[in-house]
């Protein structure tokens, strides 16, 4: 297909094939930017949205081992830890006086801690903070508690229901395709089990993420086939609120990725998932892999969503990332103005609070 057949498609709101998306990185960056944010305009205008969130990651030991990862303490971080439900519900209490509305909750997968430990967490802080929304357990710890405490995945996810669970991060994802699976994270979830998981969540009626982390040793083929068969799922079921291209951090991990994506790749990616998504509502620029920089400048390349202000992240910050203490709200606020666009502080379902 030629330049102008594929965005003559584009522009008509048809829907592009694998071949078609793979062809969409050919466009020059400008063509892209111009159609991603077209589509972004029409749904969102200026709008760029963001929550008052807290980032808890309440252990670090890990029975997987993934490539990428410079997080997990089996390998080169050997400050173990596990944070007590004293410890995490002291977190929660700290961001709730902040204004957060939302608590992000994202462990490793530690087989010394017990169901219990997992559950009455999110229990306990949904007794002390009804109001306080609990984003908990991607598919990959789902499928991690599955394996190791010999339970179904309706199971699991029953129980994070009863303990106050209220949506699913999109973690775990990585990248569908599974001979890369293979290579960068063997023995995790699969992701055919991935997909079946947020399936399963979605049919209870509850909502979730999901990520794609690029800029490793994947090509752009298979991030293709990534949003592809998040579309196909999303026509199923209707219950993927955003999709968070996570820009691979290359510090501190056993990849070894020397042919990092350039700026132009990074921001054609963001352009192409609003270009091929057309039923998952939200692009988010995760500011924390992105960089805050780039990020502001994916607002103009399809993305509608930074994320928030997090205030505490150890996960991508342990392979890279300038993430750590998280960011000041009035900066994160005036940071979108300077950008030309409109800060919407939403919850954690996108219902709008409040327009800075």
């Amino acid at each position: 297909m030629n330049r102008e057949m594929l965005i003559e498609k584009i522009e008509n709101g048809e829907r592009l094939n694998q071949a078609e998306g793979e062809a969409l990185y050919e466009l020059d960056l400008y063509t892209l930017g111009e159609l991603a944010d077209g589509i972004r305009r029409d749904k969102y205008g200026k709008k760029s949205y963001f929550n008052i969130n807290r980032h808890i990651n309440p252990t670090n030991i890990c029975k997987d081992v993934c490539k990428f990862c410079a997080y997990s303490a089996t390998r080169k971080n050997p400050n173990q830890y596990a944070m007590s439900h004293d410890e995490i519900l002291s977190i929660a209490d700290h961001s709730v006086a902040n204004g957060a509305k939302e608590v992000h909750i994202v462990s490793a997968h530690n087989p010394e801690v017990g169901l219990e430990w997992y559950m009455g967490a999110f229990s306990k802080i949904k007794l002390k903070y009804p109001q306080l929304h609990i984003k908990a357990l991607t598919a990959a710890e789902v499928d991690f508690l599955a394996r190791e405490y010999d339970m179904s995945y309706d199971e699991v996810l029953d129980m994070m229901i009863e303990s106050g669970v209220d949506s699913m991060p999109g973690g775990g994802a990585e990248i569908f395709d599974e001979e890369v699976r293979d290579f960068i994270c063997k023995g995790k979830v699969t992701s055919t089990q991935w997909l079946d998981i947020h399936r399963k969540w979605h049919q209870r009626g509850k909502m979730s993420n999901v990520t794609m982390l690029f800029g490793h040793v994947e090509e752009r083929r298979h991030r293709i086939d990534h949003m592809l068969r998040l579309r196909d799922l999303q026509d199923e079921t209707g219950g993927f609120n955003a999709f968070i291209p996570l820009v691979y951090q290359r510090e501190n991990n056993y990849l070894k990725v020397t042919n990092y994506p350039t700026g132009q790749e990074i921001l054609k990616t963001y352009a192409i998932s609003r270009i091929l998504l057309d039923n998952i509502p939200h692009i988010k620029a995760y500011w924390v892999t992105a960089s805050i920089g780039l990020a502001l400048i994916a607002q103009e390349f399809g993305a509608d969503d930074l994320d928030g202000t997090i205030e505490k992240e150890s996960i991508q910050s342990a392979a890279g990332a300038s993430s750590s203490h998280g960011m000041d709200l009035q900066e994160f606020v005036a940071l979108i103005k300077n950008s030309g666009f409109q800060p919407i502080e939403r919850d954690s379902l996108y219902n709008e609070l409040r327009v800075h």
